[in-house]
C-alpha cells in the first residue's frame, strides 16, 4: 500500500469518520464526573519546582529528526493496532447511533399475497372454492420516552463512545512513543556495534603484543602463558560481544519496521545516530493533566455512563407504553390493492408494568450500581497511576541529566588518557599493553554512555506522555 492510500485510510479513521458518528449520534452526554478527582491532584509536582502552564504539543519534532517524523508518520497510518482501535471507536459510535434509534417511531412496510382453494366434500353445497387475496400495509410502533429511561441510556451509550475516542488518542500517542523509543534503541544498537568492533580490534591487537613477548620468552615484560590465555579468552569474549550487539541491532531493526507496518525484513539502512536530548518541556500543573490525560478523560467518561446506566435500569420498574397503528388495503384483485375503497386501518396503545420479575430488576439495578463503583475505583486508580508516572519521570529527568554530565566528563577524561597513552607510546616512553588497557577503558565509558544517553531521550518520552499532551509531527 502507498503511503499516501494509508494517509487516506487513516483520515476516514481518525477524522471524517469519527467526526461524523458523532453529528449522527442525536443526544446529550453526561456531564462530566472528574470533580470526584479533583481532591488528589496537589498544588505543584513534588518533582520539580518549575511547573509552567501547558504542555509541548510538537514534542515528536523536538528531536530534529525528519527521518522520525516521518517514520511516526508511517505508523499511525498503517499500523495494525491503530485500525482495530480504529474500529472499536466505529463500533461504539454506531452502538450510540442504534441506541437513540429505539426511542423513534418504528414504520415498517409489508406486502402479502395468498390464493387458497377449499373443497367442500362431505356438504350440501359441495364441490371447491378458490379465492385470492392482496394486501399493501404500513405500521408505525412508537415506546414514548416518558420517564426518560431511552435518554438515560442514549447519554451513557455517547459516554462510552468518548471513553473509546480517547482510548484511540491514547493509542496514537502511545505509538508514536514506541516509534520513537525504537528509533532511539536502534540509534544505540549502531553505536554499541561501532564500540564492539572497535574493542575486538584492540583486543587483538594486545593478544598479537602478548604473544611477541611470549615467544621472545620476555618473562619479566610479562610475557607468561597466562597472560597469553588470558588475552585469547578477551579476544573470544569481544567477539562473542560483537556477535550480540549485532544481534540486538537486527532485532531493534525488525522491531521498529513491525511498528511501521511493514514486514520485519530488517532492511532499515541508513545512519541513525541518537539526538541530543532537547531542552525540558513545560508539566503543567497537576490539576491540568485531569482534563488532559486521555486515560484520565476515558476513565472519567465511563464512570459518568455507569451513573446513567444505574438510573436507565431505575426508571424501567415504571410503566411503558407503546403505540400502534397500521394502514393498508385488502382486495382479492391484485390490480385493485392501491385502491382507497378498500383500505383498512386500525389505532392501538398498550401500557406494561413489571409486577413480578423473579428479582430481575432489582438484580439488574445492583449490578450496575456495582458497576458504577467498580468504574469509580478504576478512575481513582487512573489518576493516581498518571500522577505518579508524571513524579517519576520528572523525578528521574533531574538525576539522569546528572548523571549524563557526569559520564560525558568521564568519556572525556578517559579520552585524554587514551590519548596520553598513545602519545608515550609513540615516544617510546610507554608500552602497548599501556596503551590498549586506556583505550579498552575509553571504549567501556563510551558504551556505558550511550546506553545512558538512550535511557535519558526514553524517559523524555515517557514524560511527554505522561504529561498527556497531543502531538504534531512536521513533514
Amino acid at each position: 500500500m502507498k503511503l499516501n492510500q494509508a494517509q487516506a485510510i487513516a483520515r476516514r479513521y481518525s477524522v471524517c469518520g469519527l467526526a461524523t458518528l458523532l453529528i449522527g449520534c442525536v443526544g446529550k452526554p453526561p456531564a462530566s464526573s472528574i470533580g470526584k478527582v479533583a481532591g488528589v491532584a496537589p498544588g505543584s509536582w513534588s518533582a520539580t519546582q518549575q511547573a509552567k502552564a501547558g504542555v509541548d504539543d510538537n514534542w515528536v519534532s523536538r528531536f530534529g529528526d525528519s527521518r522520525l517524523n516521518g517514520l511516526v508518520r508511517e505508523a499511525l497510518s498503517q499500523n495494525h493496532d491503530m485500525r482495530i482501535a480504529a474500529e472499536r471507536v466505529y463500533r461504539a459510535a454506531e452502538a450510540a447511533k442504534i441506541s437513540d434509534a429505539t426511542s423513534r417511531p418504528q414504520v415498517g412496510l409489508s406486502a402479502d399475497g395468498t390464493r387458497q382453494k377449499v373443497n367442500y366434500v362431505g356438504f350440501p353445497f359441495g364441490g371447491a372454492f378458490i379465492s385470492n387475496s392482496f394486501g399493501v400495509e404500513m405500521s408505525v410502533d412508537w415506546e414514548p420516552d416518558i420517564w426518560g429511561s431511552a435518554r438515560a441510556g442514549k447519554s451513557a451509550a455517547l459516554a462510552e463512545w468518548q471513553a473509546g475516542g480517547q482510548d484511540y488518542r491514547a493509542a496514537r500517542a502511545s505509538l508514536a512513543a514506541q516509534v520513537c523509543k525504537a528509533w532511539f534503541a536502534l540509534a544505540e544498537a549502531n553505536e554499541q556495534v561501532a564500540l564492539a568492533k572497535e574493542a575486538l580490534a584492540i583486543r587483538k591487537k594486545t593478544e598479537t603484543a602478548v604473544r611477541e613477548r611470549f615467544e621472545r620468552n620476555l618473562i619479566e615484560e610479562g610475557g607468561s602463558a597466562s597472560q597469553l590465555r588470558l588475552a585469547q579468552t578477551d579476544v573470544a569474549s569481544a567477539k562473542a560481544d560483537l556477535s550480540g550487539q549485532q544481534g540486538d541491532l537486527e532485532s531493534a531493526r525488525r522491531q521498529l519496521e513491525l511498528l511501521v507496518g511493514r514486514y520485519p525484513a530488517g532492511k532499515i539502512s541508513g545512519s541513525v545516530r541518537m539526538p541530543r536530548v532537547p531542552s525540558s518541556p513545560p508539566s503543567g500543573l497537576p490539576s491540568e493533566l485531569l482534563l488532559r490525560r486521555p486515560d484520565i478523560i476515558a476513565a472519567e467518561r465511563r464512570y459518568s455512563g455507569t451513573i446513567k446506566r444505574v438510573k436507565e435500569a431505575k426508571l424501567s420498574v415504571f410503566p411503558s407504553f407503546k403505540l400502534t397503528g397500521t394502514s393498508g388495503t385488502t382486495t382479492s384483485s391484485l390490480g385493485q390493492i392501491l385502491n382507497s375503497d378498500f383500505g383498512v386501518w386500525s389505532l392501538g396503545s398498550s401500557i406494561a408494568l413489571p409486577v413480578l420479575t423473579g428479582g430481575r430488576v432489582t438484580s439488574e439495578i445492583r449490578s450496575r450500581r456495582s458497576n458504577q463503583r467498580e468504574a469509580l475505583a478504576t478512575l481513582h486508580k487512573t489518576v493516581l497511576e498518571a500522577f505518579g508516572e508524571v513524579e517519576k519521570a520528572l523525578a528521574a529527568e533531574r538525576w539522569l541529566k546528572r548523571r549524563e554530565a557526569e559520564m560525558a566528563e568521564a568519556v572525556t577524561l578517559a579520552k585524554d588518557a587514551a590519548q596520553a597513552a598513545d602519545d608515550d607510546f609513540r615516544d617510546g616512553n610507554g608500552d602497548a599493553l599501556t596503551l590498549f588497557s586506556a583505550q579498552t577503558r575509553r571504549i567501556q565509558l563510551q558504551s556505558q554512555y550511550a546506553s545512558l544517553r538512550r535511557v535519558r531521550l526514553t524517559n523524555r518520552v515517557d514524560l511527554h506522555l505522561a504529561l498527556g499532551g497531543g502531538f504534531k509531527v512536521s513533514p
